[in-house]
C-alpha cells in the first residue's frame, strides 16, 4: 500500500500498474480468491493496454479496475482495453460486462 502511495504522488503510472498487477497475481494465486471471469477481465484489460489491472472488493466475483492512459491518445486507449475486455467475455461465451468510466479524485478529508 505504501509503495502505491508513493506512486500516486509521483504521478508514476507504470510502478502503479506494476503494483496492481502484482497485487492481482497475490489475489489470484495466494490467497485464491478471484474466479475466473475476473481473472479473464484483469488479463483482456493488460492484453488491450492498461498500465495495470486488479480485482477489487471483497473477492469471489465482483469487480475489476484498470489503470488506462490517456496521454497517448485520448480516451483510445480507454476503448481499446473495454474493447479487449468485451472480445474476452464474448469469446470464452460470458455476457458484456458493464464498464465505468472513473477518473481520480482527491480522497474523503475534513472540510474547514
Amino acid at each position: 500500500v505504501e509503495e502505491s502511495v508513493d506512486a500516486l504522488a509521483d504521478a508514476d503510472w507504470a510502478a502503479l500498474g506494476s503494483l496492481m498487477a502484482a497485487s492481482h497475481a497475490s489475489l489470484r494465486h495466494d490467497f485464491q480468491v478471484t474466479v475466473p471471469e475476473v481473472d479473464l477481465a484483469v488479463d483482456a484489460a493488460h492484453e488491450g493496454g492498461a498500465l495495470g489491472a486488479r480485482m477489487t472488493g471483497g473477492g469471489f466475483g465482483g469487480c475489476t479496475i484498470a489503470l488506462v492512459s490517456t496521454a497517448e491518445g485520448g480516451a483510445g486507449g480507454v476503448a481499446k482495453v473495454r474493447d479487449s475486455i468485451d472480445s474476452a467475455f464474448a469469446a470464452a461465451g460470458h455476457p458484456r460486462p458493464t464498464h465505468h468510466l472513473v477518473h481520480p479524485a482527491a480522497g474523503a478529508h475534513t472540510l474547514t
